[in-house]
């Protein structure tokens, strides 16, 4: 798979981590920035990164900043992008198992990088579900997006 990655300066200390874990797992990555600890705008990368995986130039994304919030609050306004901030097993599981989540987003300030790269991994291991009822309900959701 490829996997875009973005962090702003909150989430710069944690992306390192991420990309390894996502080599480790043998995946392809898209580094689409930032490359330093420089103030910049987490929108930006959140957008480039939401962009990239609707678009499908990349299977899924990865976004790191301080708390996950911004991230995921801006990569969702892009249509085809569901991102979920996720920062434990469990949550990456059913974002990704029951909510189709084709982005996750993690908090470098909030998450231990142990913890989040266990999240990434699990993230990166599970499919979307074929049950009918999860399928039904992510339709409603890109249903949602066509009304706007």
């Amino acid at each position: 798979m490829k996997i875009a990655i973005g962090c702003d300066h909150g989430g710069f200390s944690l992306k390192s981590e991420v990309i390894g874990v996502i080599e480790s797992l043998g995946h392809e990555v898209v580094d689409l920035g930032t490359c330093s600890l420089e103030p910049v705008d987490y929108v930006d990368f959140a957008v480039s990164v939401a962009e990239t995986v609707a678009s499908g130039q990349a299977d899924l994304g990865v976004l790191t900043c301080g708390t996950g919030i911004g991230m995921s609050i801006a990569a969702n306004k892009i249509t085809g992008a569901y991102a979920a901030r996720a920062e434990d097993c469990y949550s990456a599981r059913m974002a990704r198992l029951h909510n189709g989540a084709n982005i996750l987003c993690i908090g470098a300030r909030t998450t231990g990088p142990e913890l989040a790269k266990e999240a990434l991994r699990t993230f990166l291991t599970t499919e979307p579900s074929p049950d009918e009822r999860h399928a039904r309900r992510r339709a409603k959701i890109r249903a949602l997006e066509a009304t706007k």
